[in-house]
């Protein structure tokens, strides 16, 4: 029920948040709203919001640590605003565990689509017929959002978990970056392919390398998840 999903919005600017409350509570979620970078990890902490919109320049604070600090004690899901627009700065942001980046300015209503988005991924219920996948020392569960190695889990984001899923899905099968984008971020993003390059970089750091499987690189292509000789 969207009455209880909480909304945290991080920036500096009071009329980004005079905009972004009106749009996000005519949706029916709560507002909750931090203005440097100190307060955003207190209000995170004490309000345990559903989903963070964090803007990468604020004061006290800046966006990159907040979001570093947030990624090890949460998966929540991470929207991160920038004003600059440059590549450095959201292939850096995801790099730390951001889900999603808006390059200001922005619409509210784009704004507002991301959000439903990724909450209502976050909610969908995995298919019945593999909503977990099992391998040598390696499970998914998309049901709890978990990766497990060796029994223990392994802190991953919501988008990590969402792309390792889809690759291991179909063991042996290439996928185009371009596939994974609208597979897994269900929109265009704007054709920055690198989004996947990111992704699958964190992924890679956090598994630990297997005999049985391993993520392949395809050049000029995508990935595979590859187990044994496929």
């Amino acid at each position: 029920m969207t009455q209880h999903v909480k909304i945290l919005v991080c920036d500096d600017q009071h009329m980004i948040h005079e905009t972004l409350r009106e749009y996000i509570e005519s949706e029916g979620f709560v507002c909750v709203s931090a203005f440097d970078g100190e307060e955003a990890l207190q209000k995170f902490r004490d309000e345990k919001p559903d989903l963070i919109i964090l803007d990468l320049m604020m004061p006290k604070k800046n966006g990159m640590d907040v979001c570093r600090e947030i990624r090890k004690e949460s998966a929540v899901p991470i929207i991160m605003l920038t004003a600059r627009g440059e590549e450095i700065d959201r292939i850096l942001g995801l790099e730390l565990g951001a889900d999603d980046y808006i390059v200001k300015p922005f619409s509210p209503r784009e704004v507002t689509a991301r959000i439903k988005a990724v909450l209502r991924r976050m909610r969908e219920q995995p298919r019945e017929t593999d909503p977990i996948l099992y391998f040598p020392n390696l499970q998914i569960n998309m049901g709890k959002y978990e990766v497990r190695v060796d029994g223990a889990i392994v802190p991953f984001t919501p988008k990590e978990v969402e792309l390792l899923h889809k690759l291991c899905s179909e063991p042996g099968r290439v996928w185009g970056r371009e596939q994974l984008l609208a597979d897994v971020w269900g929109y265009d993003y704007y054709g920055d392919s690198r989004v996947v390059d990111t992704q699958i970089k964190r992924i890679r750091r956090k598994l630990p390398e297997h005999e049985n499987w391993s993520i392949r690189s395809v050049y000029g292509v995508g990935y595979k998840f590859e187990v044994g000789g496929s």
